[in-house]
């Protein structure tokens, strides 16, 4: 009876001694939850979707780090309501690259940009290094007119698997002085600084004119340029925060889907909202959030260009995850999220795909990344 008193008395003293640990870490842990209120929810109206069948023009939306919790707790903070919510088909897509589970926006990107998996880092290029054809140069090469407009520099990685080769997604200036050779009739996105004052003396913009290209160096000019090829680069590096930039990003695709419309071949469009990855990085629920709806703003401008076209398909995914972001809480009639992020760099959980308009049947399902260009190549008719 002792000897059992004595083991519950060195129990309690060992017990009494770890809770305060593990209060404490209960507590770091409770520290780390992050919420967030959206003051002023956006009205979001139902969009008709089109009824024919052809399709003579995709336009491929990648929110770079958007997860389906990304979305949900968006939606959520909206009061239930996103314009996402008027797509017609939604499958899930699997990252990982050819030599790493979780992969980064240079081989995620590559995937779906060319078909095929590669090494993480590597942009544009097979796991040997080859350049591989993406659906800007494949859309070229069928006679198209084909854009990308972005929210981040035009050396980072999702731009870059789309108009550019490379092995390495960090030899920036390389990758810039591939836009000169891309062949996309309308770009849009940030990163001067790389363009000019060069360490090889070359200037990308003067190229650029050369090759024919309106070469603008704001939004404000970029917008007055009625017709032609246009490349703008129009901030230093990436493009403000969204309470800076506006509606930029939605601007700037329509105003790629009007001008490169006028080709009765049709066209491919490739639209980022790049900066939610930067957020989920520095996990900063804030700004994700802004980033995350501001992308929806401009996936429901394009949803509706597409219902009155007709002719136009829409696909909206995800490169990867970021942040590991967890909804853990919240008020769906206050419009409050609590969330917290089980890292600062990628996860590897599958990404949604959601499509609106003809051929949206096609993108349902569970499917490899690389199956997202197989089905666009397909619906375009696009020679390999």
């Amino acid at each position: 009876m002792k000897k059992n008193i004595l083991k519950l008395g060195v129990a309690l003293m060992v017990w009494g001694s770890i809770l305060p640990s593990v209060q404490a870490q209960e507590v770091a842990r409770e520290a780390k939850l992050h919420t967030y209120v959206m003051e002023n929810p956006y009205e979001v109206p139902k969009i008709k979707a089109p009824k024919g069948k052809k399709v003579k023009n995709v336009v491929l939306m990648i929110g770079d780090g958007m997860s389906l919790m990304h979305v949900y707790s968006a939606w959520t903070a909206n009061r239930g309501k996103l314009y996402l919510d008027n797509s017609q088909a939604v499958g899930l897509s699997k990252t990982y690259c050819a030599n790493e589970l979780i992969t980064d926006s240079g081989a995620g990107g590559t995937a779906i940009a060319t078909g095929q998996k590669t090494n993480y880092h590597y942009v544009g290029v097979d796991v040997n290094g080859n350049e591989l054809p993406s659906l800007i140069t494949l859309s070229k090469q069928k006679g198209m007119s084909a854009g990308i407009a972005v929210t981040c520099r035009l050396w980072d990685a999702t731009p870059a698997d789309f108009c550019c080769h490379n092995i390495d997604r960090d030899d920036e200036y390389d990758l810039i002085a591939d836009y000169v050779d891309c062949g996309a009739d309308y770009v849009v996105g940030g990163g001067a600084q790389k363009f000019e004052n060069r360490p090889d003396g070359r200037n990308i913009f003067q190229e650029l004119e050369a090759k024919g290209y309106q070469v603008a160096r704001s939004w404000e000019e970029a917008k007055a340029i009625p017709s032609g090829k246009i490349f703008a680069v129009t901030d230093p590096k990436d493009t403000p925060v969204p309470a800076e930039r506006g509606d930029r990003l939605a601007q700037s695709a329509l105003k790629g889907m009007d001008i490169m419309s006028q080709n009765k071949k049709g066209f491919f469009m490739m639209i980022e909202g790049s900066q939610l990855d930067d957020y989920g990085h520095f996990n900063d629920l804030d700004l994700l959030m802004q980033e995350t709806h501001d992308f929806d703003r401009t996936v429901g401008a394009v949803f509706e260009w597409a219902a009155k076209d007709g002719e136009t398909l829409v696909v909206v995914t995800a490169d990867h995850e970021t942040g590991g972001l967890t909804l853990v809480d919240g008020d769906l009639q206050k419009g409050e999220i609590q969330c917290k992020f089980s890292t600062g760099s990628h996860s590897g959980v599958m990404v949604p795909v959601y499509a609106f308009g003809p051929g949206s049947e096609h993108f349902t399902g569970l499917y490899e990344n690389t199956a997202i260009f197989d089905k666009i190549a397909t619906l375009l008719k696009l020679k390999k």
